[in-house]
């Protein structure tokens, strides 16, 4: 973490793995995370933490598994959204996105429990920037 100013953009553009958080700072014991993504995630539950998702750039859904049924939240640009704490999704870019996430130190990218891990998925609890 830095004492310093972070540009986000600057921050994303320092790499190109899509699906691979990086940390940028961080807020008492959670991490503020940046990432590039296209094409689907996986379906995954933190069974003890939310989820906040922000739109930096472009379109991202995010798929639900509820009591009630499936079904897909849409976040275009500057859309933000929380996914509860137990429950199953994935999230999904096809045009891709840039987005940042707010979630406890150590979380994992992949959750508690999931699908098996697609090789264009990252399963990290952030990497530092840089």
């Amino acid at each position: 973490m830095t004492d310093e100013p972070v540009s986000l953009s600057a921050a994303l553009a320092s790499f190109s793995d899509l699906w691979s958080p990086r940390i940028v700072t961080a807020v008492n014991d959670y991490d503020v995370r940046v990432a590039k993504v296209a094409g689907d995630h996986l379906w995954h539950t933190h069974d003890h933490t939310d989820e906040f998702f922000l739109v930096l750039e472009g379109e991202l859904t995010i798929a639900l598994r509820e009591p009630a049924g499936e079904r897909a939240v849409v976040l275009p640009k500057g859309s933000v959204f929380t996914v509860p704490r137990g429950t199953e999704h994935r999230p999904s870019a096809p045009a891709g996105a840039a987005i940042l996430m707010f979630e406890p130190t150590g979380t994992l990218t992949v959750g508690d429990r999931h699908d098996e891990i697609p090789a264009h998925v990252d399963a990290t609890t952030g990497h530092a920037l840089g």
